[in-house]
């Protein structure tokens, strides 16, 4: 080697190799574990394992032929993406088990690759819940970022005034939250109760329920009507769909079916 060139070979940094790896939350969310966001909760836990050594560093790679487990079950990416949409009846849980045995989403979901909640419904609330093993898709659905609207029907007690209609319009206080102004549809008002239609693009626990009690209004029944662009439709209790090409390309997805038969076309 001549000088000049032994010159220019030690004022020039080092090149590494090319990683093949992916980052572990992303991994996680492809596996449809969880959300990119929540699968760096589960590392911070210790819940994650790759190659059987416990991993809490965010910036791991996982390098093809490894092998990650959560909480001792074994997960990979899916191959096969899935997305759902389940009318959940009242008196069910969104989530897959349930320490108190009551019914959960599990027993109304069709067979194949594992998907997970986008977001919850709790327990006294039906109407629409997605379910996917898109983890990038169910992250930036849940980010408050990007306010994807929901649309709730609400029976509540009493008769709906035109003051309380401008309240939800501007942001109720409630005692645990200030929530931003909704959209609201007086849908009937009777002498005992009003049903309104009511569009947030927060995600705040239990918050339809919690605006309107803040009002004086205690909610009586409440159904999901609309998550983004997905409606509820005539799709009955506790039975599931897959997403039309329509509703996909409004996600910003590619329907499976072009290419392949989903196995989530079958209804629970």
């Amino acid at each position: 080697m001549t000088e000049r060139a032994k010159r220019t070979s030690m004022t020039q940094p080092t090149r590494k190799r090319a990683s093949s790896g992916i980052r572990l939350n992303k991994y996680l969310a492809q596996a449809g574990v969880a959300s990119r966001r929540y699968a760096d909760v589960l590392i911070e836990r210790g819940k994650v394992r790759v190659n059987g050594k416990t991993v809490r560093e965010m910036g791991t790679l996982v390098e093809p032929g490894d092998k990650v487990d959560v909480s001792g079950t074994p997960v990979r990416p899916h191959t096969e993406v899935v997305y759902l949409v389940l009318h959940k009846p009242a008196g069910v849980v969104t989530t897959m088990r349930d320490p108190q045995r009551r019914r959960t989403i599990a027993e109304m979901l069709p067979r194949g690759p594992r998907v997970v909640p986008v977001g919850r419904l709790d327990y006294e609330t039906n109407g629409v819940l997605l379910l996917t093993n898109d983890g990038e898709l169910a992250n930036r659905l849940l980010h408050p970022r990007y306010g994807v609207e929901k649309t709730y029907r609400a029976t509540i007690a009493g008769r709906l005034s035109a003051q309380n209609v401008r309240r939800l319009n501007e942001g109720v206080v409630t005692p645990e939250f200030e929530a931003a102004g909704a959209k609201v549809r007086v849908v009937a008002v009777r002498k005992e109760n009003s049903v309104v239609d009511v569009t947030i693009h927060e995600g705040r626990n239990r918050q339809v329920r919690k605006m309107f009690e803040a009002l004086g209004h205690p909610v009586l029944l409440l159904t999901r009507l609309r998550f983004g662009p997905v409606s509820l439709g005539d799709l009955p209790a506790g039975q599931t769909r897959p997403l039309s090409a329509k509703e996909l390309a409004a996600l910003g997805r590619h329907h499976p079916g072009a290419d392949e038969a989903p196995t989530s076309s079958r209804e629970a």
